[in-house]
């Protein structure tokens, strides 16, 4: 059984938690759960999955995934809307990396019914 900690902070499995998003087992429920997945995303350098939950409008050819970045810590500082019955959702986070922190607003928008990444806001 695989039992290394999610890099999200929820301090379940990485396999139970955003590892099942990223395989496509199960789909993001909120826009704070796909805004941890994300993150993780960053931090195990799945692209793929990054790409995938980018709003079609808003996605670039590439993530901008940097293999040598050492992701640290995730802090989910605050969250509007983006519930299970609502179709968008900001999440403000701070993401810690050796060297540095992103903090940042994003917004989400539910699209085809799946919870997707549009834009950071300022």
């Amino acid at each position: 059984m695989n039992t290394k900690l999610c890099p999200c902070g929820t301090g379940q499995s990485y396999v139970d938690c955003c590892g099942a998003l990223h395989s496509g087992a199960r789909k993001a429920a909120t826009a704070e759960q796909l805004m941890r997945s994300r993150y993780s995303a960053f931090a195990v350098s799945d692209e793929d999955y990054l790409l995938r939950t980018w709003a079609a409008k808003h996605r670039p050819s590439s993530a901008g995934i940097d293999s040598t970045d050492r992701w640290l810590k995730l802090e989910i500082l605050a969250t509007e809307n983006g519930g299970l019955l609502q179709n968008e959702g900001v999440v403000e986070f701070r993401a810690h990396y050796v060297g540095g922190v992103v903090h940042e607003r994003s917004k989400f928008v539910r699209e085809n019914g799946q919870w997707v990444y549009a834009e950071g806001l300022e």
